[in-house]
């Protein structure tokens, strides 16, 4: 994760959030795309709300249904009709929001044409954040929904010279490990692969 990938995706989930649109951020595993949107959506403006949205095992429209209605943490229980249970959603999502999802490579058709449909329905405020290593092909098996992708936002292997400045912005207890030691740690272990 470049320090320029950090600001690029930042750019680009602003971008989306300007316009109510949706972004695709990719590249190859441990590059650090979710560091790099958890950084991007550390402030958003007054007014948003941002939501994560995990991808069930094995996930199904009926298993995305829920993991977006209990991750919008919506009151009572959880519905017992995709009616009444769209119709929560629907309303929750009245307000400027962005619904975050990780690891949408994983994502089915049908579970991304059920996430198209909560941000095309008319009274949603939604910008979608789909990101994951291959997001960008699962999303191309929906041009539907590709189409409406307003930035797609590739992240590098960092540069070596990126690293310890990467590393430091990432987490308290890497600012007290000195710059020479964090070049070494990549030199010598992680290659410019943020997770390792």
């Amino acid at each position: 994760m470049r320090t320029s990938s950090v600001r690029a995706v930042a750019e680009a989930v602003g971008q989306a959030m300007a316009v109510e649109g949706a972004v695709c951020v990719f590249g190859d595993p441990g590059r650090g795309k979710t560091v790099a949107v958890r950084m991007a959506l550390r402030e958003v403006p007054a007014g948003w709300k941002v939501t994560w949205v995990p991808v069930p095992v094995r996930p199904s429209v009926a298993g995305m249904r829920r993991a977006v209605f209990d991750a919008l943490a919506l009151p009572g229980r959880f519905p017992h009709t995709p009616a009444l249970a769209d119709a929560a959603v629907a309303g929750a999502l009245g307000e400027a929001r962005v619904l975050v999802v990780d690891e949408a490579q994983r994502l089915p058709v049908p579970c991304l044409e059920y996430l198209q449909s909560l941000w095309d329905h008319p009274g949603t405020r939604v910008t979608l954040v789909l990101y994951g290593a291959g997001s960008e092909r699962a999303l191309a098996r929906l041009p539907q929904l590709a189409s409406r992708i307003g930035v797609w936002q590739e992240v590098p292997r960092l540069a070596a010279t990126e690293a310890a400045a990467a590393m430091a912005g990432f987490h308290p207890l890497w600012r007290t490990v000195p710059s020479p030691d964090l070049t070494w740690i990549d030199q010598s272990c992680a290659h410019g692969t943020f997770r390792t």
